[in-house]
């Protein structure tokens, strides 16, 4: 297993540079609802030329600028060299960064298979455990960012995120990503010194200013559910202390499982996306809802790659253990542009909101499953282009009923339209990106295609009997007309 043939060569703090003032953020009613979820994690995979990727110029040359551009971020965003608090005198907890606090960054050295890592095929889920830092978290504090960088000498290295998901979202944590790697690769392509620093280009800097998201009482959210009585709901056996900031346990689900990426080509979309529109109207819809689930002109490839991977995980969790057929399908969208005003799309935070599609819990294994997901799904997003993000105003108690009915509840992490591909830090682009936070759960991981504009990848751990399954309903059903 790959956590037997890694070294950790080297454990060291980054902070922002000294003349970083001390700074804190509210958490708003967004960031608060992830306050004891569990990580959000990426790993980025680059190849590297043998002279780059030899440990001696890796780890005096390389390495170096990698930590030099990442302070020079951190001036922008020193919350994340900070802790997630709770003061007794705040009545919510704050992101706050005290010059000393930095940033967790872990050196380590693999002997593992580089190329067995950027392999789409099925591996050991726990292979890409051994590249991942742990988010250190306690009653009082928890941290907000860690970060891993393996070398796997002469082949390559990867650079591994660990996020508080109350500090910040997948937008938030990519913009963060994109200027470090700018200013690392400014710095290796000029040469400049350590001591001046590049300007960071304006479309990585991020919006702080927390005044443009409302109250929660001004969107017309009744929030008298709070978070502690949730946590006592679900979390019985945890501390429950409304300000304990101990995250949850989410143990991933390693043991006996496989990880693995899947991709629909932009050809492959297009004959879904014909396929799910030609039976649209033989799959019916909620009365109460029948004027968002009008045919469309064409469907987004975010709604019909969900239908499609999910359906396929149902079917094949379905086909190996036939006594799990009820599944329930909950994801966030964005909100900065369905704000009003808008909020700036580089704001530094949540700014994201949970929705639940109306599908039957049996929809997702029956024979056009996938058309009746992906007009799930559509009609839920029409619904609140319509009606405003926060129009649904019982996904808690809708949440508890599936709960207590048995529904297993799909998740989606990521997007496809992050651009994580265009990670570069001045070694070229990623050779693979994967989210391995996906174990934690029955969720799937999206990106773009690194190969292909308008492709779509597609990452998911599963028991092995069941991934089996999926790998062969998923191509299986690429194959009908």
């Amino acid at each position: 297993m790959a956590s037997h043939n890694i070294k950790i060569h080297d454990h060291c703090r980054v902070s922002p540079p000294p003349s970083t003032p001390e700074t804190s953020l509210p958490l708003t009613f967004f960031d608060a609802f992830w306050l004891r979820f569990h990580p959000v994690e990426r790993i980025f995979y680059y190849t590297l030329p043998a002279p780059l990727s030899h440990p001696s110029t890796f780890l005096t040359q390389l390495l170096p600028t990698l930590q030099t551009s990442l302070s020079h971020t951190l001036r922008h965003f020193p919350h994340l060299a900070g802790n997630v608090v709770w003061p007794s005198h705040s009545p919510n907890p704050l992101v706050k960064y005290t010059p000393g606090d930095a940033v967790s960054l872990a050196v380590a050295l693999s002997q593992s298979d580089f190329h067995h890592s950027l392999d789409n095929s099925p591996r050991h889920a726990s292979d890409s455990r051994a590249f991942i830092p742990h988010l250190e978290s306690s009653s009082s504090h928890a941290q907000a960012l860690s970060l891993q960088i393996t070398l796997f000498p002469d082949r390559g290295f990867a650079i591994a995120i660990t996020t508080h998901h109350a500090v910040l979202d997948g937008k938030s944590s990519t913009l963060f990503l994109k200027a470090w790697s700018s200013l690392c690769k400014t710095i290796n392509e000029s040469k400049s010194p350590s001591n001046a620093p590049p300007p960071l280009a304006k479309e990585f800097q991020p919006f702080f200013d927390r005044n443009v998201i409302k109250p929660a009482s001004e969107l017309g959210l009744d929030l008298s559910l709070d978070m502690s009585e949730l946590l006592i709901k679900f979390f019985p056996h945890e501390n429950t202390d409304g300000r304990c900031l101990k995250l949850l346990p989410f143990p991933p689900r390693v043991d006996g499982a496989a990880r693995a990426t899947f991709v629909l080509t932009r050809a492959d979309l297009e004959r879904l996306k014909r396929r799910v529109l030609s039976k649209w109207d033989t799959e019916p819809e909620p009365q109460s809802k029948s004027k968002y689930f009008s045919k469309p002109a064409t469907l987004s490839s975010f709604v019909v790659t969900t239908a499609y991977a999910l359906v396929c995980v149902a079917r094949a969790v379905h086909g190996v253990e036939p006594g799990r057929d009820k599944f329930g399908l909950g994801f966030t969208v964005d909100c900065r542009a369905r704000m009003e005003p808008p909020v700036p799309d580089n704001y530094f935070g949540n700014c994201v909101w949970g929705l639940m599609v109306n599908a039957e819990p049996s929809d997702f294994v029956k024979e056009e499953g996938v058309v009746a997901i992906a007009k799930s799904i559509h009609g839920k997003i029409k619904e609140i282009s319509e009606e405003g993000v926060f129009c649904d105003s019982n996904l808690s108690s809708k949440y508890e009923a599936w709960i207590k009915g048995g529904v297993e509840i799909f998740g989606i992490a990521g997007s496809n339209r992050f651009g994580v591909y265009g990670t570069d830090f001045g070694w070229g682009k990623p050779a693979k990106v994967e989210i391995p936070s996906v174990d934690r759960g029955l969720t799937i991981g999206l990106a773009e295609s690194k190969d292909e504009k308008g492709g779509v990848e597609v990452g998911l751990v599963l028991d092995k009997d069941v991934m089996n399954l999926f790998a062969t309903l998923f191509r299986g059903g690429l194959l009908d007309e």
